[in-house]
């Protein structure tokens, strides 16, 4: 049964069960969990080229007529403006470039959040959090950051766990739930759990009851005998999310719970681990405070640790064979425009009435984006993965691998139902018939503060710098959404692996050639792809129909916002009723994505001689198009 699952899951791509050949996931020997601190998507990479950022064409307008670009503002806050679009936050130049790595921007708890999040509006977090929650950096004030996730494969559809803190988000990474009714757990084996309390008991709203008893997928690991470490110093920031669990704090020392979960063997000891070639299966890596990232701990010295550790990896004689993933537990108190993608009303395990009476019914997860990024051989070139997932996909990732690799029972039954059903388990991130050994250029970081006895005073030394660390909010100084100070994003683009999600202008290409409107003709023609994809003739956007998770879209053109029609016709932008419906699948592995008319069954295809192929057979094309999402201002 092993076998045959291991050929199953490397094998069948999420969509189309088309078979691949090659590589597979046995192929990868050991997989790295690290996890930082409080960054949002939009706060770090809004300003990315080729993801779902500042240049998103699909972006939410509200009953009010108002983009969620446009924050509400009270008067009480300034009486320039009733809202506030996204700024920089090194906007006043000088020290400030300085300044901002050590500011604080609002709160990231779970009453702060659903009010930002304002029942799906997602308008206020300029209210209810902070105007500094709306602001941003950019390469140049994260450049490692950014180096790391361009040279591999980001996920700009990768969203936290849950709508609230640290804790909450590190327990759904190891476990797959918090407790919400509904959920696999019963009520007295902890929770809800969507605060950082770690006082034994329940707080005076009867939740966050505390420790958790509740099997995490360590437990799992360890019954099926997979090797695996957590590494972490006596300065971890209380971040291990194990130590939650009344198993792991009740563990014998000499126990592999105690051993390889709650010990503090050290990062030296992962470091070496690499060197050696020696690292488990699983290693999930905590870092200290003062390196994590969370605001007023700086993105620079976050940024020292990403990079020792991503050399660690790169550097190690089992990089051909290791995938390192990188993420963040939530937002710290940043903004993201993309609304959480969630259950429906009433979802077992992921709404509630909320427990404190500030709200109605809710969701508590998944919640808004966070950076996401995957190293490895199979993820190598500046990619962007569009499916949709959160810290449960790398639950989900795992499952998917071990099987794969021959391990059996490693299937964790405490996750909460809709997620495992509905959020990415990350496979289609990678390219496993077409490893890239080659390694990116990653800039050097300066060396964190530190006093004299080694610890780190990165972040209390900026302080100590600047009288203010908050900039001034630039209200009613941003003319529109194409100010510089607003939506500023950077041109370029990114190829595109996974299923398509909405968000992004697209190219789509094969045989050096692509789809292309003719601007005075009324069907679709195939014209040589440029080397930066940035013809703005070649650019379409895709539309959500009634079922966002269908895969199904109407599609629209940059050029002239005319749509895609049957056949391939080009039909008025007045009449989107019309727009034919299109089924966008992902072939995996190389082969990229089809298209096909949902109503006649036929594919979209180009021959080599560069005419559009609508075949009557409805024959599944052998090869797809290479998709690129694009950033460009014309």
């Amino acid at each position: 049964m092993a076998a045959r699952l291991s050929i199953c899951i490397a094998l069948v791509m999420v969509l189309g069960n088309s078979l691949a050949s090659g590589g597979s996931l046995r192929d990868i020997e050991h997989v790295i969990i690290f996890m930082q601190e409080n960054r949002s998507w939009d706060s770090y990479f809004g300003t990315m080229p080729g993801v779902r950022g500042f240049s998103d064409p699909n972006v939410q307008v509200n009953p009010d007529g108002n983009s969620v670009w446009h924050q509400l503002v009270d008067p009480s806050q300034s009486s320039k403006t009733n809202t506030l679009l996204p700024w920089y936050l090194g906007h006043q130049g000088g020290d400030w470039h300085d300044a901002i790595q050590c500011m604080v921007a609002g709160s990231n708890g779970y009453q702060e959040n659903q009010q930002s999040l304002n029942y799906g509006l997602n308008n206020q977090w300029v209210i209810k959090n902070t105007p500094w929650s709306w602001g941003y950096l950019k390469r140049q004030d994260i450049p490692v950051q950014f180096a790391i996730a361009e040279g591999w494969t980001s996920g700009d559809m990768y969203q936290e766990g849950q709508i609230t803190a640290t804790n909450p988000n590190r327990v759904t990474l190891v476990s797959g739930s918090v407790n919400v009714p509904g959920s696999p757990q019963s009520k007295d084996q902890g929770g809800v759990y969507i605060d950082n309390n770690e006082v034994p008991g329940c707080d005076n709203n009867g939740i966050n009851c505390y420790p958790l008893k509740w099997k995490t997928v360590y437990d799992f690991y360890e019954e099926a005998g997979v090797s695996w470490q957590l590494y972490q110093d006596t300065n971890n920031f209380d971040d291990n999310p194990l130590a939650w669990f009344q198993q792991f704090q009740n563990a014998s020392k000499d126990s592999p719970r105690a051993q390889k979960g709650m010990s503090f063997v050290g990062l030296d000891s992962f470091y070496q681990a690499a060197a050696n070639g020696t690292l488990p299966e699983v290693s999930f890596i905590v870092g200290p405070a003062e390196l994590s990232e969370h605001p007023p701990y700086m993105p620079k010295d976050g940024a020292w640790l990403q990079k020792k550790v991503v050399d660690a990896v790169t550097k190690s004689p089992k990089y051909n064979s290791t995938l390192l993933m990188i993420s963040y537990d939530e937002t710290g108190g940043f903004g993201d425009h993309v609304t959480p993608f969630h259950s429906p009303k009433d979802t077992p395990g992921d709404w509630m009435q909320d427990p404190m009476g500030l709200f109605s019914d809710i969701f508590v997860g998944p919640g808004f984006r966070v950076p996401f990024y995957m190293i490895s051989p199979w993820t190598r070139g500046n990619r962007v993965f569009t499916e949709r997932a959160d810290h449960n996909s790398q639950i989900l990732f795992v499952e998917e691998w071990l099987t794969a690799r021959g391990h059996t029972n490693i299937r964790t039954d405490q996750m909460v139902p809709w997620r495992r059903q509905h959020m990415s388990n990350l496979v289609n991130a990678l390219d496993l018939n077409h490893p890239d050994y080659s390694l990116p250029y990653i800039p050097d970081t300066g060396t964190p503060d530190t006093n004299g006895n080694g610890g780190y005073t990165g972040s209390s030394n900026c302080q100590s710098r600047h009288a203010q660390t908050r900039p001034d909010v630039p209200y009613g100084e941003q003319g529109n959404e194409t100010d510089p100070n607003a939506l500023w994003f950077e041109e370029g683009f990114k190829e595109v692996v996974g299923y398509l999600t909405e968000g992004r202008y697209l190219v789509f290409e094969k045989y050096g050639l692509a789809i292309t409107n003719p601007a005075n003709g009324n069907r679709l023609i195939f014209t040589p792809a440029s080397p930066g994809h940035d013809q703005k003739s070649q650019r379409w956007v895709i539309h959500y129909n009634d079922d966002e998770e269908s895969h199904v879209f109407t599609i629209s053109s940059a050029l002239d916002g005319r749509w895609i029609g049957s056949g391939g016709t080009l039909i008025p932008k007045s009449q989107s009723a019309n727009a034919a419906h299109v089924k966008l699948s992902f072939l995996g592995n190389g082969r990229g994505h089809i298209m096909q008319f949902v109503e006649q069954g036929q594919y979209i295809d180009v021959d080599r001689q560069g005419h559009l192929n609508v075949p009557d057979s409805g024959a599944v094309p052998g090869s797809g198009y290479k998709v690129f999402s694009v950033s460009y201002r014309d």
